[in-house]
C-alpha cells in the first residue's frame, strides 16, 4: 500500500486496529521493526493460540498493516511501513487546517519516512 489512502482502506485499516489482540501484535511487531517476528514467536510473546493469532494476522495484513514471508517452515511477520505511513498521512492530512507541518513532529516524521 503506498501513496494516498483513501477512505474505505483508511476505516479497513482502523477496523483491523479495533480489537485488542490484534492491536497488540501490531504494537509488538512495531517494537521489533523491519526485522519481524516469526509468528510462533510473536503467538508466545502474546500468550495467544497460533490458529487464533495466525486470523489476527490475516486480518492486519488485508488492511495493508502487515506482511509476511516464508522462511524455511516457518512464517515471519513485520509491519507494512508503505500502509502504516499511508495511514497517518490519511488522520492527519488535513490537520491544522490544511497545513500539516504545523502539527509537527509527525508530519516531519512522515515526510523523511521516519518511524516505520
Amino acid at each position: 500500500m503506498s501513496g494516498q489512502m483513501d477512505e474505505s482502506t483508511a476505516t479497513a485499516a482502523l477496523g483491523a486496529l479495533a480489537q485488542a489482540t490484534r492491536l497488540a501484535a501490531f504494537r509488538t511487531l512495531i517494537e521489533a521493526g523491519q526485522g519481524g517476528l516469526a509468528a510462533g514467536e510473536l503467538a508466545e510473546t502474546l500468550g495467544t493460540p497460533h490458529n487464533t493469532l495466525s486470523s489476527h494476522l490475516a486480518i492486519l495484513a488485508r488492511a495493508g498493516l502487515v506482511r509476511s514471508r516464508r522462511e524455511g517452515r516457518s512464517v515471519r511477520y513485520a509491519v507494512d511501513s508503505a500502509g502504516v505511513r499511508g495511514l497517518l498521512r490519511f488522520l492527519v492530512g488535513d490537520c491544522c487546517n490544511g497545513r500539516p507541518e504545523m502539527c509537527a513532529p509527525l508530519p516531519l516524521i512522515l515526510a523523511r519516512g521516519g518511524c516505520c
